[in-house]
């Protein structure tokens, strides 16, 4: 389920992750580090965020989804 952008927990990020769906295989590695760089510079414009307690504070993990490649390719 996903979560809501929390200031909190972002303050208290220690880890990422990145989930890419089947559907967006046809990406590169190259592209999808490119990709991964620029959704978690803005988790706030994610449409699918979710945050994991870990034991020393929170794993931030975006789940890839279709309308945010086609926000990041009208920021480019």
């Amino acid at each position: 389920m996903a979560d809501t952008f929390d200031p909190y927990r972002e303050r208290l990020i220690m880890e990422t992750e990145t989930v890419w769906p089947e559907a967006l295989n046809h990406l590169t590695p190259i592209e999808r580090v490119r990709l991964e760089h620029r959704l978690h510079a803005e988790p706030e414009k994610a449409s699918n965020l979710e945050y994991i307690r870990t034991h020393t504070g929170f794993c931030r993990k975006i789940t890839v989804t279709q309308a945010d490649l086609d926000r990041l390719s009208q920021a480019a």
